[in-house]
Order: C-alpha cells, then sequence, then structure tokens
C-alpha cells in the first residue's frame, strides 16, 4: 500500500542565466518528479534580491504539489533539480540559476539538520507569502490567513512579471 498523498508548497527563484525560462522549465519538471505532481503555481513575480545587492533581480512563483514522498525525500529531489539547472551553491543569499525551497508540508512541523518545517523565514518574506497567498489566501500560517500575512508585508520590490516580459 502506498503512503497517502500529502500537499507541499515549493518556493522558486532565479537571478541568472535567464531567470524566467529555469522558473517557468522547473515548474514543469515538477510535475515530473516521482510520487508527485504539480497542483497549481502562482504567477512569476519579479523581486529584488535579498542579500547581497550586486546582483540580479530575481523572478520567483510558488507552486503546490501533491506528493506520496516524505519531506526528505522530496527535499533531495528538488536540490536533484537545483543540480540539474546548474546550481552553485557559492554564498549565502548569493546569484543562482534555481532556488527550489520545500515551504509547507501539510501541516507537518520538522526540524532537522537539512529542513526545519514551514520555512523559518517564509512569513517575513513578500516574493513567497504574495505568490503563496495567491495561491491559498485562505490557508492559515501562525494563527492568521496568507492573504492578511501577505498584506501586512513591504511589497515596493515586488511585481508580477507580464506575459511580454
Amino acid at each position: 500500500m502506498s503512503p497517502p498523498r500529502q500537499h507541499a508548497w515549493i518556493g522558486l527563484g532565479s537571478n541568472l542565466d535567464v531567470p524566467r525560462a529555469h522558473v517557468e522549465r522547473a515548474l514543469g519538471e515538477l510535475d515530473r518528479l516521482p510520487l508527485t505532481r504539480r497542483i497549481a503555481a502562482s504567477r512569476l513575480y519579479a523581486s529584488a534580491p535579498l542579500g547581497p545587492a550586486d546582483q540580479p533581480d530575481y523572478i520567483n512563483a510558488v507552486a503546490l504539489l501533491a506528493t506520496r514522498l516524505s519531506p526528505l525525500a522530496l527535499l533531495d529531489q528538488l536540490q536533484a533539480l537545483e543540480q540539474r539547472h546548474g546550481r552553485v551553491r557559492r554564498r549565502r543569499w548569493g546569484p543562482r540559476t534555481l532556488d527550489l525551497d520545500l515551504l509547507l508540508f501539510d501541516d507537518q512541523r520538522v526540524t532537522l539538520p537539512r529542513l526545519t518545517l514551514p520555512h523559518p523565514e517564509m512569513a517575513r518574506r513578500a516574493f513567497v507569502l504574495v505568490p503563496l497567498a495567491e495561491l491559498a489566501p485562505s490557508l492559515v500560517f501562525d494563527g492568521q490567513p496568507l492573504a492578511k500575512l501577505a498584506a501586512g508585508l513591504d511589497t515596493r520590490n515586488l511585481r508580477p512579471v507580464l506575459p511580454q516580459d
């Protein structure tokens, strides 16, 4: 008997080597992970970099997956996908071809050396919370609906990416 299907929310970001193409391609590739299918994806957003300012703006999105993988098995798959996109980890919050963050995994709370769920910085990052709230505005996090949490963030450095951009 296979494990029950669970829901995982994934943050995507890229700011190197045609970032929009990396994010769009990764959204399709998420649907092809083992025992996993993509249910929904937010629009794309452009955002100023978090951390060192000497790097290009990011393209970000959030995807909702249904998966039978465990949180760590899904994390392994996400990191393998980052590697296929040429991800190199040179400096913290530095530029990258693809960054995939496991934000939420149903209502599980996990604290391991490789993984903390919910993602510890999620509620402070407009480039994560705004697209997440776009997909699930009534989802409750820290006792508040995501739409309310997102409305309280500074979004001046976040803008939707238009199809012609």
